[in-house]
């Protein structure tokens, strides 16, 4: 197995060192009478990004946990003299883990609308459940921010850009993750995605959904992992796991809210020859998607790198388009001929199609198929030499 060492990361802690985090500093996102959610999967750093801000804030903070269960009793009590007594005297609340707390949404909603001027932040990490529970009861009232795996944005606080591009090769295979980019070996790094990948990545659907079988949720991933940049067919899995269509709608669904994987839909407005009925699916993390299948050989021992390449492209795209604030609407295009373009993004009036290429050895130019349906659009070719000016443009 290949040795891959980050050197210069390795020697640094949490507590000797912090990455820069796109969304620091919160003081812009922190407004009076509003509540800050922040969402994202388990152990990307929610939590420590609540603790850097509240270290500099000036304001007079209340950080709670909602696994706390006096906490979890008086926020989901909507006794407005408990909840209020609760933070009073304080400018600002926090609480991390807020969706173990019942009806927070109420909770948080009798704050903001009874304490002037107080600030609040929460976050969660299964945005389903969270999302359910402060949708309604804080409409008007709250802002939400997702939070991921480490963007190549902001790991230029640490590298170079001809650094970042000299380390591609073990983002592709190892990911993300702060405490996986921290790690002292690779060995380390293997255990705590693989410690990620069999302990909490399911752990808020098999506890918020009542879902018993972790075994068929993990098989469901796995035949997603060999199958990224395709087309999923939903009778495929669920023949092969024994289970029915329903299910495997659900099952997407559900890993889809709480952060595990990422869906893209089929692009179409004209041709009948394209490809709309299936959707391709992604993982938010490279690393958790070679943990699923135990695969974390070196590149020069491996036949994925285009699968690697297209993940990872997509993935960091995404992070771009959240913290960036690009609104687009996204889809991939392929017609029945075969004829294909990886990602598309549709803003501002205008067509941009990206083909993800590890190694391209010719000059790729847009289908003609594509060239013909739509014009006035524009093509590019992602590949290691250029991709940093799609992830993190200057």
């Amino acid at each position: 197995m290949q040795l891959l060492v980050f050197d210069k990361l390795a020697k640094m802690t949490y507590t000797g060192f912090m990455f820069k985090r796109a969304y620091e500093p919160l003081d812009t996102l922190l407004l009076p009478n509003k509540v800050l959610v922040i969402y994202g999967p388990r152990r990307v750093g929610k939590t420590t990004l609540l603790q850097n801000h509240l270290k500099q804030t000036p304001l007079k903070y209340k950080l709670d946990s909602g696994d706390n269960l006096r906490t979890q009793q008086i926020l989901s009590s909507q006794d407005f003299g408990q909840i209020l007594a609760y933070v009073e005297g304080y400018e600002l609340l926090a609480i991390d883990e807020a969706q173990n707390i019942p009806n927070i949404g109420m909770g948080l909603k009798i704050i903001v609308d009874q304490v002037p001027g107080i600030r609040v932040i929460v976050t969660g990490s299964s945005s389903f459940e969270l999302a359910g529970q402060v949708g309604e009861p804080l409409t008007g009232r709250k802002f939400t921010q997702n939070l991921y795996p480490l963007a190549q944005s902001e790991l230029l606080s640490v590298h170079n850009r001809f650094e970042l591009r000299e380390k591609l090769a073990e983002f592709l295979i190892f990911g993300s993750y702060p405490e996986v980019l921290l790690a002292p070996s690779q060995r380390a790094r293997i255990e705590i995605l693989t410690e990620i990948a069999n302990t909490y990545l399911l752990k808020d659907i098999l506890a918020l959904d009542r879902i018993k079988n972790s075994r068929t949720l993990l098989d469901l991933l796995k035949l997603l992992a060999f199958q990224v940049g395709s087309e999923v067919a939903l009778t495929e899995l669920a023949t092969q796991l024994a289970v029915d269509v329903k299910t495997v709608k659900r099952y997407l669904d559900l890993l889809e809210k709480a952060f595990v994987i990422y869906r893209l839909n089929g692009f179409s407005r004209n041709l009948r020859q394209e490809v709309t009925n299936k959707a391709k699916y992604y993982f938010l993390d490279n690393g958790i998607r070679n943990a699923l299948i135990a695969q974390f050989n070196g590149l020069d021992q491996r036949n994925d790198h285009g699968v690697l390449w297209e993940n990872f492209m997509i993935t960091e795209r995404l992070k771009h388009r959240t913290y960036g604030s690009l609104y687009a609407n996204v889809y991939f295009w392929r017609t029945y001929q075969q004829q294909e373009i990886d990602l598309i993004e549709e803003h501002d009036g205008k067509l941009y199609g990206y083909e993800f290429k590890w190694s391209p050895n010719k000059v790729i130019r847009p289908p003609s198929a594509w060239v013909e349906a739509y014009k006035n659009t524009e093509f590019q070719v992602i590949h290691p030499d250029n991709y940093l000016e799609f992830v993190a443009p200057e």
